[in-house]
């Protein structure tokens, strides 16, 4: 008999036997924030609703065994089951100490995370649950062997026990079917708390969705992009500066009403500041790809977006070099097709003032028509003392660690409106060089990707499901600044432009208004949707 097929004493069985223990354990141990969602009081107050609870469990038991009965066999079991708990105790750490939801999105993020996020992300406090959740199950698995069964016996059995899990799941639902359905359909995103169902479906989707866009083919976008009257007529050439904030939120931006002045020297600089703006999503790896589209949130599909070319190729169709300069983890897909820069620092991270600097750079370089993207590292959490230079720390005592759970709010808070007034001098030195330039009509707008949780309703970081996400993850800040030239040069009525500013603004804005700034002429442009469109004067 072969070492992996022997029976001991000490602990033996089946597949089977392993996949139903493995559910009852993940069920029972590894969904807190799903359970508390769950186990409300009336529920408990009533035998109904624990006869409710009672099902819920049984069905999700259910459902695990079967998922666990696909990926275990003979071949799998002793590699993937540990690799599971490891991935298991990593996600009930992070749901219940963040109250993240791995949904699609959030899984997307994860992946996409790179070194530095993921060490700002490493915590003491994750030791307990690798211990719990991990380590010492792993070790009684070291123990389990595997009883040897013919290959038809073990499919057939394996099947049998698969159908079983059908029906005592089925069951369970229909029994409390009226009080599911309407829990289910009342808080979907409810399903994305169920570990490890959540992150197992969650990076299936993603898988097949990189599938989709693995050949690197985009559905073209604004082919007949061309340069307007105005753009053609004689004189500089023009530079955009967009710079795309990181998490960044509304409520304590100092231009938008926030009680601290956190952006001093934007106050002085001139700029239009948008006070009301929605974003497309609540993490970087939705609104990224979304703010450039010309789909946005009002036409969301997430493979359309990221199959499609975005406003930077629209852009640079029209006879403009377009520059991504990067501080952060990527472009998600939105500078593939343009030109493509990262900043570059002793110690291999760099704060945001970096970008200024590459920045001029390429405005240097460049003689002909210009838009520079410029992505910040800007709030990125947990670790906002990271975010900004010592002198910054304007706002004391700040969290100096990235374990939220050992600060104080109050710190945690003076940490990230630190980060914001370091954002708001980056920018005002942004908006320096471009005031002093010579060479270009220069134009200047910021807008953060998505706000940020600071502990509202226990709540911390962002990346919240849509439907469900709080207003302090969707609101964030924008501003805007044309230089006379540039007015000049496309006939923005600025008194105008700051009365639109008070109105609501979404994202769903960006693609169009941007073409009709730089007067970029296709059939894709919506005026409607341009914020300037009503403040230009006829040509």
């Amino acid at each position: 008999m072969r070492h992996q097929d022997r029976v001991t004493s000490a602990a033996g069985g089946s597949i089977e036997r392993l996949a139903l223990l493995g559910s009852v354990f993940f069920v029972a141990f590894c969904n807190p924030n799903f359970w508390q969602v769950m186990a409300t009081p009336d529920r408990l107050a009533r035998a109904s609703g624990w006869a409710f609870l009672a099902a819920s469990a049984v069905a999700l038991v259910a459902v695990h065994f079967i998922l666990l009965s696909l990926l275990l066999n003979r071949w799998t079991w002793r590699w993937l089951s540990p690799v599971l708990l490891v991935a298991t105790a990593f996600a009930v750490y992070y749901m219940t100490r963040y109250h993240v939801y791995l949904d699609p999105t959030m899984l997307r993020n994860v992946i996409a995370t790179d070194v530095r996020e993921a060490r700002d992300l490493m915590a003491w406090s994750l030791l307990p649950y690798l211990l719990g959740y991990a380590v010492i199950p792993i070790w009684w698995l070291r123990r389990y062997r595997v009883a040897p069964r013919p290959l038809g016996s073990a499919l057939a059995r394996r099947l049998m026990f698969i159908g079983l899990a059908v029906v005592l799941g089925a069951g369970a639902v229909m029994a409390v079917f009226q009080e599911m359905a309407s829990t289910m359909r009342n808080d979907k995103a409810l399903r994305y708390l169920v570990t490890p169902a959540n992150y197992l479906y969650s990076l299936g989707r993603v898988a097949v969705g990189s599938a989709k866009t693995a050949d690197g083919k985009r559905a073209p976008v604004g082919e007949d992009a061309v340069a307007g009257a105005r753009l053609q007529a004689a004189g500089k050439p023009v530079v955009l500066v967009m710079v795309v904030g990181e998490t960044a939120r509304a409520a304590n931006w100092g231009l938008s009403g926030y009680a601290r002045q956190t952006t001093p020297e934007l106050a002085k600089a001139g700029v239009i500041n948008f006070a009301d703006v929605t974003s497309c999503g609540t993490n970087t790896e939705t609104s990224l790809p979304c703010m450039f589209s010309a789909l946005g949130r009002r036409q969301y599909d997430e493979d359309r977006i990221r199959g499609s070319e975005s406003l930077l190729d629209v852009v640079a169709r029209a006879g403009f070099r377009v520059v991504w300069i990067d501080n952060q983890s990527g472009c998600k897909g939105v500078c593939n097709g343009v030109e493509s820069l990262r900043t570059e620092c002793a110690g291999g991270e760099c704060m945001d003032a970096a970008l200024v600097d590459r920045m001029k750079g390429v405005i240097a370089a460049t003689p002909g028509n210009l838009m520079i993207v410029l992505h910040q590292m800007g709030n990125h959490g947990p670790a906002y003392f990271k975010r900004y230079p010592s002198e910054f720390e304007l706002f004391k005592p700040a969290c100096a660690v990235a374990d939220l759970a050992r600060c104080e709010r109050e710190a945690i808070v003076n940490a990230y409106d630190n980060a914001i007034a370091y954002t708001d001098h980056v920018l005002a030195q942004a908006l320096q060089e471009l005031k002093t330039l010579k060479s270009h009509a220069p134009a200047f707008l910021y807008v953060s990707d998505h706000g940020e949780s600071l502990g509202e309703n226990g709540l911390f970081l962002h990346g919240i499901p849509y439907a469900i996400a709080p207003e302090t993850q969707m609101k964030v800040p924008m501003v805007m600044w044309l230089s006379d030239a540039f007015r000049q040069r496309f006939g923005v009525r600025a008194g105008c432009l700051e009365q639109r500013a008070g109105q609501a603004v979404t994202h769903d804005h960006l693609f169009h208004s941007i073409l009709g700034l730089l007067d970029v002429q296709t059939q894709v442009y919506e005026p409607v949707m341009d914020l300037a469109h009503a403040c230009r004067s006829a040509s």
